[in-house]
């Protein structure tokens, strides 16, 4: 067979993939699916910055009869410091920490006024920390004072009158914080990641399905028209699907990266992550590396499926069962993943190639995964690669040019 010998393979695949690629980008529909994904993510961005930040911000500290005259003290730092506190009375240690334990105080002193302790359910919130470091840092410079006897002359000069150490001083009240503790469990859950993993596994999800059935649509469409006869006159069928999915994967891998871009730079414009918890720049590249892999694995599968139809309402029926591969990774990755990421049945899935790309980016999104972990799974899902290759290859050499009813697959299998 002569067909396709005026082109090398590249040059046959470089040029339907060009072919591709000018065709999506003049697509109307696929512009404003761009846009309304960007859109889309910007505004969520917004709606989420809005409701984490509406409502009441007042730090809520209660006091006990012991500690209560640090109330105003306290209330005066928070005004200083930017933070709003109110201060609540409660009867004694054990009905403030009850209040803490159910969530209707931030915290509550406990102690003496000279020497209180901060109690907390898991953590003290920022704003607090920098109001009670604030108080125990002039607590130690009072108590520094009262050392030297009350002297009102600078700090340094009186203790080396006194034949005191002023760096030690001075370090003393540097390093002075406040005595917390704890009452209730630390919660692993960490919001960020589970938003972030969330986000991740949802895109790559509707990217690759949108992509996929662009590339089953587009051969279906080809066959009904007649023009992969006219295409398969100068390349080979083999060099036309490479071809396509190429070029419809080039345009799709950068849809994605439109939008995890803006969804990367909304985020943090907003200050809507914590960068010490998360690394936003390694999760979005992985994002974009499983992608690609993903693309590549289920484009090839809706490829040779959709070479056995001739009909567009026909290509819903031969690619149910790679949609069905893609349901189940994705549904484990959105609703099981993000509270349990170690989860045997998530871990395990995340190494099956055809699962590892909705599933092993949502897990290096949550930090459940080491980066020998991602990269394992990355492997395996390209050694795969080329049998997806053999056999779309071969489905849809031997069924894109039968027209007319719908060619089984035992068919398109066998060996011509």
């Amino acid at each position: 067979m002569s067909t396709g010998t005026s082109l090398t393979s590249w040059g046959a695949i470089r040029l339907v993939a060009s072919r591709e690629i000018m065709t999506r980008l003049r697509s109307k529909s696929f512009v404003w699916l761009t846009v309304v994904l960007v859109g889309a993510v910007v505004l969520g961005g917004f709606v989420l910055n809005a409701a984490s930040s509406s409502g009441p911000t007042a730090e809520r500290v209660g006091v006990t009869p012991q500690t209560a005259p640090l109330a105003e003290a306290i209330e005066a730092t928070g005004s200083t410091l930017g933070t709003e506190v109110e201060t609540v009375d409660v009867a004694d240690d054990a009905a403030g920490e009850a209040q803490v334990r159910d969530g209707d105080l931030d915290a509550v002193v406990t102690g003496t006024a000279g020497s209180p302790t901060v109690v907390v359910d898991t953590e003290l919130s920022p704003g607090l920390t920098a109001v009670f470091t604030t108080l125990a840092q002039q607590t130690a410079l009072s108590d520094a004072v009262a050392d030297l006897g009350g002297q009102q002359t600078a700090l340094s000069d009186a203790v080396a009158d006194l034949g005191g150490d002023p760096a030690q001083v001075a370090g003393d009240i540097a390093t002075a914080e406040p005595t917390v503790r704890t009452i209730g469990e630390p919660s692993e859950f960490d919001p960020t990641r589970y938003v972030t993993g969330l986000v991740t596994g949802i895109l790559l999800f509707m990217a690759i399905m949108i992509s996929g059935q662009l590339i089953a649509q587009g051969v279906v469409e080809e066959k009904t028209s007649r023009v992969v006869e006219l295409l398969l006159s100068t390349v080979r069928p083999w060099q036309l699907m490479a071809g396509k999915v190429l070029g419809i994967g080039l345009v799709g891998l950068g849809q994605v990266a439109l939008v995890v871009l803006a969804g990367v730079g909304t985020a943090l414009g907003l200050g809507l992550v914590d960068t010490s918890t998360i690394d936003l720049g390694t999760a979005a590249v992985w994002a974009l590396v499983w992608f690609v892999v993903g693309f590549v694995s289920y484009a090839l599968l809706m490829a040779g499926l959709g070479a056995l139809v001739s009909r567009q309402e026909d290509v819903g029926a031969v690619t149910t069962p790679v949609t069905f591969l893609m349901i189940v990774p994705y549904i484990v990755g959105v609703s099981v993943a993000p509270w349990a990421p170690d989860n045997p049945l998530v871990v395990w899935l995340s190494y099956v190639p055809l699962c590892s790309p909705l599933l092993m980016p949502v897990r290096i999104a949550l930090g459940s995964a080491e980066t020998w972990e991602a990269l394992l799974a990355l492997g395996l899902s390209i050694a795969v690669i080329p049998v997806l290759v053999w056999l779309a290859a071969k489905i849809y050499s031997n069924a894109v040019l039968r027209t007319g009813a719908r060619v089984k697959l035992k068919d398109a299998l066998r060996t011509t």
